[in-house]
């Protein structure tokens, strides 16, 4: 099925939003509760790389996961990509919601309504 996919959390209002926006726009996508089904390393990596974002432009710094391992302290080079990558996928909290995995290759983060809105854009043009 055609449709961009969105990990969300079931509780999260911008979540329920970006949801809201898509289902008004007839815009297909699957959900995928990445809480309970959380990413590989290399899913992660791939997703950030249709983001062109780096682990800590999407790890949610405020969560007691990341607070627990200091992670605001954490280098932010290259070489610290694995262990952000792998600190993300164990405590997938950790993920900034939603993300949409478009069907043109990208993907957006849809915190906004103008990210959700691009989203519905580029879902229209591929389509």
């Amino acid at each position: 099925m055609p449709g961009m996919e969105m990990w969300h959390n079931p509780s999260c209002s911008k979540c329920a939003g970006a949801r809201e926006t898509l289902d008004a726009a007839r815009v297909p996508y699957r959900l995928r509760p990445y809480l309970e089904q959380p990413p590989s390393a290399a899913e992660l990596t791939e997703v950030l790389r249709r983001l062109d974002a780096r682990p800590w432009d999407v790890c949610r710094l405020g969560e007691r996961a990341a607070v627990e391992r200091g992670m605001a302290d954490w280098p932010r080079d290259e070489a610290s990509v694995p262990r952000w990558v792998e600190a993300m996928v164990a405590a997938p909290e950790l993920i900034q919601r939603p993300i949409l995995l478009l069907d043109d290759g990208g993907a957006v983060v849809g915190r906004t309504p103008e990210a959700v809105a691009e989203a519905v854009d580029r879902a229209g043009a591929a389509g």
